[in-house]
């Protein structure tokens, strides 16, 4: 998959065809709602979720590979590449991370600390995947108007409200239904560090806001010499690399919530202290299908 494959399939007209490896797979399946996480054109756990998923909306065998079957119905309609050109605004967002709660409090926004960062979100992919399709491009030193080559993910069409959203916990997966039970929609999830920390039953969407503040509590941070040291609570402004990223969702068990992360990368994993980390993408897409009321239901 290099820098001179990606530039001819830009070049030349699209003809539709079924995904031919790991990154059109990851690539189709996004493009419909089905996250495999960032793409990264590597197999994987989260890649074969996504994969059965896909079965299981489309009531195929679910073998979780791209069998014969599966291959006619998980087509690429557009092009895997596209084109793009940095702009003169992309490099103006860009900001230092403060290394401390505090520090981080003191900013006007967490925004992204790199181009590669802001662009490797925008294509829903992993930073080293933008690396590989653009060899040539010294990443320390992006000027406006660099072209560079990024997978092309359209953003899912989104037909009205879900009905209802399941959490497995040992997939560390989150489906969305419509009211008729069919899937609308899979994202990988971290969950949190600890059993006793994760909920299961039923639970309510109580309030959705879109690149939210975040509220740091040392309560909630034992382990942080900086937050016993602190004593006091601070407000850190949004912004991608705010704790709870782009979006929150509030849940109506106090303290838990499903948000976005500024680690895209990681999601999937035991880490949390007991909300359900989606990427930034997968959480803003999750956010307009949800409604306050909306039923969450949180499975072992």
């Amino acid at each position: 998959m290099s820098l001179e494959t990606a530039s001819d399939t830009n070049r030349v007209s699209f003809v539709p065809r079924p995904a031919q490896n790991t990154f059109e797979i990851q690539l189709a399946l996004a493009r419909q709602g089905i996250s495999p996480g960032s793409i990264d054109g590597v197999s994987g756990p989260k890649t074969r979720l996504a994969m059965l998923a896909f079965q299981q909306r489309e009531n195929l065998a679910p073998t979780g590979v791209l069998d014969a079957s599966t291959k006619s119905r998980l087509v690429l309609a557009t092009a895997p590449f596209t084109n793009y050109t940095v702009t003169a605004d992309d490099l103006a967002r860009l900001l230092p991370l403060g290394k401390t709660w505090l520090e981080k409090s003191q900013q006007a926004r967490l925004d992204y600390e790199t181009i590669l960062e802001s662009l490797a979100e925008k294509a829903k992919s992993h930073p080293r995947l933008v690396q590989q399709l653009n060899p040539s491009v010294d990443w320390t030193n992006i000027v406006a108007g660099t072209l560079v080559t990024l997978p092309n993910v359209e953003n899912p069409t989104v037909h009205g409200k879900a009905g209802f959203a399941r959490i497995h916990l040992e997939s560390r997966t989150l489906q969305v239904f419509n009211e008729s039970t069919n899937l609308v929609a899979h994202f990988p999830c971290s969950i949190a560090a600890f059993a006793e920390k994760r909920p299961v039953g039923e639970l309510f969407v109580a309030t959705a806001a879109l690149n939210p503040n975040y509220t740091f509590d040392p309560e909630n941070f034992p382990e942080s010499a900086e937050a016993r040291e602190l004593n006091r609570k601070l407000v850190l402004p949004p912004g991608p690399n705010n704790p709870v990223g782009t979006v929150w969702i509030g849940l109506d068990k106090p303290g838990y919530g499903i948000h976005g992360t500024p680690r895209p990368e990681q999601v999937g994993r035991a880490e949390s202290h007991g909300c359900f980390r989606l990427a930034n993408w997968n959480a803003e897409f999750f956010a307009h299908l949800v409604w306050v009321g909306m039923p969450v239901i949180v499975e072992p």
